[in-house]
């Protein structure tokens, strides 16, 4: 049974906090719940950058997922 949008987005925010890279891909999200299409996590992680929970990180060929403070400390290291 696939996850409520709420329990979607506790988890997508866990995985993009704990996750050993600080970016991620939509793909990546999709184990958060197996049960849910590609487009409903679409939507929920689009809808959390939206929020200001995620943000969009570009590498300069593609768009990816990122907790915002973990980029603002990746930024400050380098």
């Amino acid at each position: 049974m696939p996850l409520s949008d709420d329990e979607l987005k506790d988890a997508i925010c866990e995985k993009a906090a704990k996750s050993p890279k600080p970016q991620l891909y939509i793909k990546d999200f999709y184990k958060c719940d197996p049960d849910a299409k590609p487009r409903k996590i679409k939507n929920v992680a689009n809808e959390l950058v939206r929020e200001g929970r995620l943000m969009f990180w570009s590498s300069g060929s593609t768009t990816m997922y990122a907790d915002p403070s973990r980029i603002q400390n990746e930024e400050k290291n380098r």
